[in-house]
């Protein structure tokens, strides 16, 4: 039996945790459903070169929404990862145009300087459910429609379809994020929208079959993870603000 919903767990030992089958995401349930139904015609007729491939088809489109529940670390230097998947780029760069001009709003975007950029690229293994790096008010959601390259590539920042999102905390800190297609992926499911109140690890969207997400750290602040490190979204601690370690890994 995993940990409950909401329920508080620490380095301590309090709480109850244990292994659990995941959920599938609602969004996937249809195409899951649609599959089986398919699978199932396929038997009836007594098709079984068919049947078989489809059923396993069933079974890989289940793996792919799967919904596992997270615990998200509590603290309000920490920045958590917002996807599963494999950090591929670190690098200096400036915030994307869409989340510092002024949208009309009355909500100031992000600051103009180079801040640091955290890519966290996808595999269709991955859990695909993104989730919020802190906790704050959603300020901006903009979809960008786009080209379908390798989400891997470093230009897929600015040509592939994605969408930027803008997260302000209650301190007024904003940190901006960016789900971006692949050469899989062609849509990007958004779960938020502008005013919303969130809390750091919830669920914020997803993006279908392979994809990357870009984290922009705020000016002062670097990245906890290296390159080449796997990242757990809502769990692993992305960063801390503030914060400017030199840390050092080995590939073995």
């Amino acid at each position: 039996m995993g940990a409950m919903s909401g329920e508080i767990l620490d380095n301590r030992g309090r709480g109850q945790a244990g292994w659990n089958w995941p959920s599938i995401h609602p969004e996937g349930r249809k195409f899951a459903l649609i599959a089986a139904a398919v699978a199932a015609g396929f038997a009836f007729m007594a098709w079984e070169t068919l049947a078989w491939p489809v059923g396993v088809l069933v079974l890989g489109i289940a793996a792919f929404f799967r919904d596992p529940q997270r615990v998200t670390p509590q603290g309000d230097s920490f920045i958590v990862a917002p996807a599963d998947g494999l950090v591929t780029l670190i690098e200096q760069v400036e915030p994307p145009r869409e989340l510092m001009v002024d949208d009309g709003s009355g909500v100031a975007g992000m600051a103009a300087g180079p801040v640091t950029r955290v890519s966290i690229f996808m595999s269709v293994f991955d859990v695909h459910i993104n989730r919020a790096p802190v906790g704050g008010t959603v300020r901006r959601v903009v979809y960008i429609p786009g080209k379908f390259m390798n989400a891997d590539l470093d230009k897929a920042s600015e040509e592939n379809e994605r969408q930027h999102i803008l997260i302000e905390r209650g301190d007024g800190l904003k940190i901006g994020f960016t789900q971006i297609a692949g050469l899989v992926a062609r849509r990007i499911v958004p779960f938020v929208k502008p005013g919303d109140m969130l809390a750091a690890g919830q669920r914020v969207g997803l993006i279908r079959f392979g994809s990357r997400v870009d984290v922009y750290l705020p000016a002062g602040t670097e990245p906890r993870v290296l390159m080449g490190q796997k990242t757990v979204a809502g769990e692993t601690v992305l960063a801390e603000v503030g914060q400017k370690p030199l840390i050092e890994g080995i590939a073995q």
